[in-house]
């Protein structure tokens, strides 16, 4: 599992790289986000929700059934859009009430 930094929407902040579970994300010099080692990505998903921009995305390899998709996430409010990118072209959007989703 592994995640894709777009360097030109990244913009800095450094969000991704403080919530990373194992220190993956690193900040170069012109302080844009990078993963150091893409194969030692947990997949947590942690960066992708910080990231304020978009500029990350998780991608879904074949054997979790995502066929080379990507996701990203947008928030609106209490409302969390999980955006699968297919690679027909295509987008699944699923939205998630984050102050329903651990109601039960």
């Amino acid at each position: 599992m592994s995640i894709t930094i777009d360097k030109l929407k990244c913009i800095g902040c450094g969000k991704c790289s403080t919530v990373c579970p194992g220190s993956l994300i690193k900040l170069d010099d012109n302080r844009r986000a990078f993963i150091k080692y893409p194969k030692d990505c947990w997949g947590c998903t942690s960066c992708i929700k910080e990231c304020p921009v978009y500029a990350i995305r998780f991608y879904l390899g074949a054997d979790i059934g995502g066929m080379g998709s990507l996701v990203h996430t947008e928030k609106n409010g209490d409302i969390l859009k999980w955006i699968v990118e297919k690679t027909d072209g295509s987008n699944i959007e699923i939205d998630i009430n984050q102050k329903e989703s651990n109601k039960y």
